[in-house]
């Protein structure tokens, strides 16, 4: 088994990870932090966003291969709007053998709510 980044929680104990652990690295350079991997579509990037994050819509996760799943070694943080679609993320990368995969919490509303207020909700 892969080491736990010290960013992340135990994934033998969960598939989530709350907005408050996620905004303690979010601002490290992208080498010294998980990846944060953006999983809704288009039109909802558009209307806000966190920074430093990747995107891959849900739908390409299946088609995305290698891109998605490098660096698995720092970790996977994804997010969506509510969280729904970030567990399914970040259980399809746990079954494509990535251990460290995670769903953030509440999604960007969440983020939204109890970290930057400044990110649109909608």
């Amino acid at each position: 088994m892969t080491p736990i980044p010290s960013h992340l929680p135990d994934p033998a104990f969960t598939l989530e990870i709350t907005p408050a652990a996620v905004s303690a690295w979010v601002d490290l350079p992208r080498d010294q932090r998980p990846r944060l991997i953006d999983c809704r579509e288009a039109d909802e990037l558009a209307i806000c966003q966190i920074r430093g994050n990747e995107w891959f819509p849900l739908g390409t996760f299946p088609v995305a291969g290698a891109k998605l799943t490098a660096d698995r070694e720092r970790g996977i943080v994804v997010y969506c709007h509510h969280g729904m679609r970030s567990l399914r993320a970040a259980a399809f990368l746990r079954a494509q053998g990535v251990e460290q995969a995670f769903s953030m919490s509440g999604g960007i509303d969440h983020w939204s709510r109890l970290i930057d207020p400044e990110v649109p909700r909608y």
